[in-house]
């Protein structure tokens, strides 16, 4: 099996990490090289920015049956094809590929079009990668619980209630969770979490996502927790 896979370097890895048990090649590129890569070459195809840059969707499009697992977590899928008016031939799944959901036991995944699951289904078996129906929508599940949780955990670092280091070690140790929010927070990208949640909240002005001020100066200046 042929694998192009187009992203950042850390993403890359944690693909192939995860798939490093199945017998397949893995053609890493990035935007430049997508201009010059014959797409129609590949048996599956995994765009990790997607997410950044959805009209790379163009190129994707004609692929008639080819599997398109692209990252669609700070859009919606359908919106996406909506937005580029023209037939999509290919599969197109939408994944939570951002940094840290890659190299999982479990895939969270939306489809565009309900009849596509036996193809999505014969394909990730391929990949022996287990999975997750989601709804197709902004955030999908895990990204929203602990973006929120994250953003939640900025308000109580700005009110002062307790330091980063305690509410890291209190969250690990009250929730078994691997990481605190803001070690999260840094291992995922603050960008990825500011743009997430601000995505949510203009998705659905539910004011549990209105992103914290602290987190947002933090994006703003490209710094981290």
């Amino acid at each position: 099996m042929k694998i192009l896979a187009r992203g950042s370097k850390n993403r890359i890895k944690e693909l192939k990490e995860k798939l490093e048990n199945v017998s397949c090649e893995i053609v890493a590129i990035d935007d430049s090289d997508l201009l010059s890569a014959n797409v129609n070459n590949f048996d599956v195809i995994f765009d990790l920015k997607f997410d950044e840059k959805s009209n790379q969707l163009k190129y994707y499009a004609g692929l008639k049956d080819i599997p398109v697992f692209v990252c669609a977590v700070k859009q919606q899928l359908a919106k996406v094809v909506f937005d580029y008016g023209n037939k999509v031939d290919c599969l197109l799944f939408g994944i939570n590929a951002l940094p840290t959901f890659i190299h999982r036991n479990l895939l969270e995944v939306c489809l565009l079009k309900q009849e596509q699951l036996a193809q999505l289904e014969n394909i990730l078996k391929q990949l022996q990668w287990d999975f997750k129906l989601v709804n197709d929508r902004v955030g999908m599940v895990t990204p929203r619980i602990i973006f929120m949780i994250i953003n939640e955990a900025c308000y109580t670092l700005q009110e002062g209630t307790a330091s980063k280091e305690d509410i890291d070690t209190s969250m690990k140790l009250g929730t078994n969770y691997p990481f605190g929010p803001f070690e999260w927070a840094n291992k995922i990208g603050i960008k990825h979490v500011y743009e997430t949640l601000e995505a949510i909240y203009q998705d659905t002005h539910d004011e549990r996502y209105k992103v914290c001020p602290l987190l947002k100066t933090m994006y703003l200046k490209g710094e981290e927790f």
